[in-house]
């Protein structure tokens, strides 16, 4: 069956006297198709064909929906297609669903089967055909006017500090037509996703905006979305993050992700952020030190995963019942020094236990980590579908408008156990060596989980007693501690093989020598000079204004 928007927002719409009447018959007949009981569907039919000849005037896309469905269900074709055949004309249903959407998306075989031999569903089939034709060109001339922008010339042949000046002040932005746009993600040469951008009301291509990506949860239900529909994305669960960002002027971001490609149990997924952000800094004048993830559930392990793998490009991370933990790898919570995670609890969620977050802000604390936790009691896993969750959105945009990253952080911590994910900040293409000899000092964190809470068969939250460790270590890690002071960079690294620092001349004087220290031993002492061909490929492979490197020094250890 199709999936439905939070249905009960249709209420919220209530007029009085006739509406509401209409409106409990409708909520009553849909009541019946849902609990599936196929015996009632002529009585839910029958409530159908009353509410509508009463108030013909209050039909919406999704009472059509419902009778053509249990209409269909009955092999009463003619009713059937009286109601379905509005319903696939409309150009965006109350949902937010194009029209053709009802006969041709992946449901439609299934709610729709008892008239698949029917002539007219081979006409409203070939004019759905032709309307998402319309529909997805419509989203090329779209998209194709979202990536627009003006030709700034850089040229690595400028003189060096003109081309870092250049780059600092780079802005091909163009004005937008439109505040929302639906943009398609490449995965693979058979896969595609798509992300859903929500501007400011009053976006100025002059001006550096704040942007915010929020991930989804119930990643491994969820499929991959070939168009993003603000009238979904934006009501409902996420409505405090379009209040605020309307009030704070913040970019809005909202991804697709599946059970293969995702943020969370894949790493065939963990690409889509950062190469969003790679789209997005092409065409949206964005603060390259004001990007931030946020996400609930799935996606709130997805935001912490982030933290604790690639969080280069983000300024902060916040989640909304996490699960603090990374699916594909050690959870390596020292990596938290290096950025910012405010987490939103509940008392009563299954996902993860109070006792375990308590435990983890006490190992946070000891850390002396830029982490808080607000716990909310009184609420189960979905927290933010409650009004009472505002404050916690009030907090979470005070902390996004305040917080900047630091791109030049004169100390690093960084732990990983795959080379892909071996970059932070300005040590990047790090290397293990998993033959070598763990240091003293490289340790792993933990903490036990001794209670945890879980559905009964009577569906109640109760207690039960477990007894598992918070964090995972499948695979033997690399370790490196590294900070610079006065043109001087002290290192030390523990199944480490070789790393790579990057130079900003926010960083270090360049009339002056820099000298390398490596577990001790000095590995380089003389001046670093711009490389303005480095500098021009790194700007293009990153498109940070903000974190702009003009030379690298590669080292064995």
């Amino acid at each position: 069956m199709k999936p439905i928007v939070i249905y009960f927002l249709v209420f919220f719409t209530l007029l009085v006297n006739g509406q509401e009447s209409f409106s409990k018959s409708i909520e009553k007949a849909i009541n019946i198709v849902q609990t599936q009981d196929s015996t009632n569907y002529k009585r839910a039919l029958n409530i159908f064909d009353n509410a509508f000849k009463q108030y013909p005037d209050s039909i919406n896309g999704i009472e059509l929906y419902y009778a053509s469905v249990v209409a269909a269900s009955l092999n009463n074709r003619d009713k059937a297609f009286e109601y379905l055949t509005p319903l696939a004309n409309m150009e965006i249903d109350d949902e937010g669903y194009p029209g053709w959407s009802n006969v041709l998306d992946e449901y439609a075989n299934e709610d729709y089967k008892n008239l698949l031999k029917d002539k007219r569903w081979y006409k409203l089939k070939a004019k759905a055909l032709v309307d998402r034709e319309e529909y997805f060109n419509n989203l090329k001339v779209n998209e194709k006017e979202f990536f627009m922008s003006s030709d700034v010339e850089l040229n690595a042949k400028m003189p060096s500090k003109k081309l870092y000046k250049k780059i600092k002040s780079y802005n091909p932005y163009l004005s937008k037509q439109q505040q929302d746009y639906s943009i398609s993600l490449k995965i693979n040469d058979t896969t595609n996703t798509s992300y859903l951008v929500h501007l400011p009301k009053n976006y100025n291509p002059k001006k550096k905006y704040v942007t915010l990506i929020f991930l989804h949860g119930a990643v491994r239900f969820s499929r991959l979305e070939k168009y993003r529909i603000a009238q979904q994305l934006l009501g409902g669960w996420n409505r405090f993050y379009t209040k605020y960002a309307s009030i704070y002027d913040v970019i809005l971001v909202f991804p697709s992700a599946n059970k293969t490609y995702n943020w969370m149990t894949s790493d065939d997924g963990f690409f889509i952020i950062p190469k969003i952000v790679k789209q997005l800094k092409s065409s949206l004048n964005i603060d390259d030190n004001k990007i931030f993830i946020s996400g609930h559930s799935n996606g709130a392990t997805g935001s912490f995963s982030y933290l604790i793998k690639q969080p280069t490009q983000f300024a902060g991370f916040y989640g909304f019942n996490t699960k603090p933990k990374v699916y594909t790898g050690g959870t390596f919570i020292e990596n938290t020094l290096n950025r910012s995670f405010i987490n939103f609890s509940t008392d009563q969620d299954y996902y993860y236990p109070p006792n375990a977050n308590d435990s983890l802000s006490k190992l946070m604390d000891v850390l002396s980590a830029d982490y808080s936790d607000y716990r909310f009691n009184g609420f189960p896993h979905w927290f933010p579908q409650f009004d009472e969750s505002e404050p916690a959105y009030k907090i979470l945009f005070s902390d996004v408008i305040n917080r900047e990253r630091n791109p030049f952080s004169t100390k690093i911590t960084w732990e990983f156990d795959d080379n892909e994910y071996g970059s932070i900040d300005w040590l990047t293409d790090i290397k293990l060596d998993t033959l070598d000899t763990k240091k003293s000092w490289h340790q792993h964190l933990n903490f036990e989980i001794k209670k945890e809470l879980k559905f009964n068969k009577n569906d109640s939250l109760v207690e039960v007693n477990v007894n598992k460790k918070a964090f995972d270590f499948p695979r033997k890690s690399g370790k490196i501690i590294a900070e610079y002071h006065n043109n001087i960079f002290r290192i030390k690294t523990s199944c480490i093989s070789s790393f790579t620092i990057n130079i900003s001349p926010e960083m270090i004087n360049l009339k002056k020598k820099v000298k390398i220290y490596i577990n001790d031993k000095i590995y380089y002492n003389q001046r670093v000079k711009y490389d303005n061909d480095f500098m021009l490929n790194s700007f293009k492979k990153n498109k940070d204004r903000k974190q702009i490197w003009i030379n690298s020094l590669q080292f064995n250890v």
